[in-house]
């Protein structure tokens, strides 16, 4: 049952961030206890909303989100306030403005999030504006898993999952609020708010409308819960989902492609768990790690080594990630990011990132590889950004713990396995369809030579209005050379790893290094299937 409001005291902010939503909402649910005015406010901060590090169509997906709950705010008797500035320096006029008292916000881990939420609480204390939070970004307390781990981040999923074990199944979600929680609490509007606290545009932001494709992922909380609906729908489907066996290069996804929902809390992760339950109940289903609640156990995972591991984003200064000398070479850098490499199973991944601002998991493995030990033999952190910019479930855990594991710098340690940019796309799409449709200037090359257009005879070039060399870049490298080059040097950097007890992951956190790695894991499941 939801909690009933039981007086009219305060006036109260509560601060959407993340959390894009009413269902599942417990800080919300805070704010309307005990609340005779209600403000629900976002923020645009420079430091997260800027042009640097949100592309277009991670605006075009924050801006849905926002304008949807408005509208279900709207229907609450409520409105959304959008507000552009530092929170430090917002909230001291709004405490005056509004006489505030109370300040409700759901938890967010990140260590900008962690250093603006002091401040703020700093602020609001000063104001004598009461601070409450509530942990529902994630399945579970993070802080309580790392304590229950001796308060070391568990670095392998195994002993994440032997944690979560004895912390039982996460807390149930709640429902969201009803014009019954609202009966007692008003939203004070004015005709000014209209234009003072208005949601911007796209073009508002900077942003040029004219170069968006086909919106496939509108953002919100409604569009969220749709699509959950429709995918809990296939039981069949979900129960038989497994990771490994979804394809990287197909040509509608599949996979749910409910991570930029989750990213923004347009959807509630325990939700998703939940919903996931119930479909399991009484059937026969795959298991973590492949499985549906194996992916959200994994985001987990990450959520939990990006609280316990210090400078969790960055090679230097990370005491579990091995200290790799990465070349400086702006060149492949913007070939990889522009896809302009000449591999075109490489380059319809990139495109289809920058177009659509989504690729499957696998697709986000080869281009990693491909651009740090694999092939181009550049820092992680690079990519990083590029992934934070353009990807709509950027996630800043998951983006840098996924990056370390892909570069084989930290979790994944057998980096010898190197994704081949020919053949891996070949696996699941002989005829290159894929790459036909992202790159059209290659779509009338055979199958042959869709993969490796640079081989194909001149006349067959011609042929197919594409001039290996003009209308299409030649490869950026030669990966049979170069990725054996790469093995060798990531071996060097692991010897040094290994002579420097100070560098050592498993000395430095505790955790036995003979664990299976999750790789392993996976083969095993694939195989037995």
């Amino acid at each position: 049952m939801c909690s009933q409001v039981t007086g009219m005291a305060h006036s109260c902010i509560h601060w959407f961030r993340k959390g894009l939503r009413l269902h599942d909402n417990p800080a919300l649910m805070a704010a309307l206890m005990d609340c005779k005015e209600i403000y629900p406010v976002f923020i645009l901060d420079p430091h997260l909303h800027n042009n640097t590090c949100v592309g277009i169509n991670r605006w075009r997906f924050l801006i849905g989100a926002l304008k949807d709950l408005d509208c279900s705010l709207r229907d609450l008797n409520s409105r959304l306030f959008v507000i552009r500035g530092k929170p430090e320096d917002v909230f001291p006029k709004l405490f005056n403005k509004w006489k505030v008292t109370k300040l409700t916000y759901e938890y967010d881990s990140e260590p900008y999030s962690l250093c603006r939420d002091k401040m703020v609480t700093t602020l609001a204390k000063e104001h004598g504006v009461e601070v409450i939070y509530k942990i529902s970004h994630t399945l579970y307390d993070i802080e309580r898993i790392i304590e229950e781990n001796s308060g070391k981040p568990p670095l392998t999923y195994n002993r994440l999952q032997a944690i979560v074990r004895t912390l039982g199944p996460p807390k149930r979600p709640i429902c969201a609020p009803t014009m019954e929680h609202m009966k007692d609490v008003k939203t004070p509007l004015s005709e000014t708010h209209e234009k003072e606290y208005r949601i911007p545009t796209l073009n508002e932001l900077g942003q040029d409308e004219t170069v968006l494709g086909v919106e496939l992922f509108p953002g919100g909380e409604k569009e969220a819960l749709r699509r959950l609906d429709e995918h809990m729908k296939k039981t069949g489907w979900v129960c038989s989902f497994e990771k490994p066996q979804t394809s990287p290069n197909s040509l509608s996804p599949s996979t749910t492609v409910l991570s930029p929902y989750v990213t923004f809390g347009c959807l509630s992760a325990r939700t998703f768990w939940w919903r996931l339950t119930e479909v399991y109940q009484g059937k026969k289903h795959s298991d973590p790690p492949v499985s549906l609640h194996g992916q959200l156990l994994w985001r987990e995972f990450f959520y939990t080594a990006s609280v316990g591991i210090p400078n969790f984003n960055k090679m230097e200064g990370n005491p579990v990630c091995t200290q790799v000398d990465w070349d400086t070479n702006p060149e492949y850098l913007a070939a990889w990011r522009e896809a302009q490499t000449g591999f075109p199973f490489i380059d319809a991944i990139m495109t289809q990132l920058r177009q659509e601002g989504w690729i499957h998991h696998l697709a986000r493995h080869a281009v990693a590889c491909f651009l740090t030990r694999g092939d181009l033999w550049i820092n992680w952190e690079e990519g990083q950004k590029v992934f934070e910019e353009l990807l709509l479930d950027g996630d800043w855990a998951l983006n840098a713990g996924n990056w370390q594991w892909l570069s084989a710098s930290t979790f994944f340690h057998q980096f010898f396995r190197v994704y081949s940019p020919v053949a891996f796309g070949k696996k699941t799409d002989k005829n290159g369809d894929y790459i036909k449709k992202y790159l059209p200037i290659l779509k009338k090359f055979p199958a042959q030579y869709i993969y490796e257009p640079w081989k194909a005879p001149r006349s067959i070039q011609q042929a197919a209005g594409c001039i290996v060399g003009k209308d299409y870049p030649h490869p950026i490298v030669q990966h049979e050379v170069i990725s054996k080059k790469n093995i060798q040097r990531m071996k060097l950097a692991y010897a040094k790893r290994s002579k420097d007890p100070a560098e050592s992951p498993s000395k430095k956190q505790g955790v036995k290094r003979k664990v299976s790695s999750v790789v392993d894991m996976l083969k095993k499941k694939s195989k037995t299937k």
